[in-house]
């Protein structure tokens, strides 16, 4: 059997690849069409008081931010090397946090729709990094 470091399997690039088109597709999704982008923060509810181009603007930039996330996955996945792909992909989980955290403390809900594909990156990433490698 072969001596190789779980961070070297190539099963893991494709997972983080996968991440990184859930990312891109989110990111698609909130430029052009913008209002649905809010049902993954439980946040629909708010729109009706909001000023919707305001909401728009956001969403679109959240959108770019997304796709930026997703391009970070794909440039170190395919050029990088696995402890940096594993801090983008922990970066990454950090970000699904803050967004389970919005929920959460906002909406009262819907948190782990964030906090389940972060702490899979997290893990994923932790994995990239070596921690399970040994000597």
């Amino acid at each position: 059997m072969a001596n190789t470091k779980l961070s070297q399997s190539p099963f893991l690039s494709i997972i983080a690849t996968a991440f990184g088109t859930i990312s891109l597709g989110f990111g698609i999704n909130s430029i052009l069409n913008p209002m649905s982008e809010l049902s993954f923060f439980e946040l629909q509810g708010l729109a009706a008081t909001a000023d919707p181009i305001l909401i728009e603007c956001l969403m679109i930039a959240f959108g770019a931010k997304l796709i930026g996330a997703a391009l970070a996955v794909f440039a170190t996945a395919f050029f990088g090397s696995r402890k940096a792909l594993g801090c983008v992909l922990i970066a990454g989980g950090g970000v699904a946090g803050v967004d389970g955290w919005i929920c959460k403390s906002y909406m009262g809900t819907g948190e782990w729709n964030h906090w389940g594909y972060g702490s899979m990156m997290v893990i994923l990433g932790t994995v990239l990094m070596g921690i399970l490698d040994g000597k």
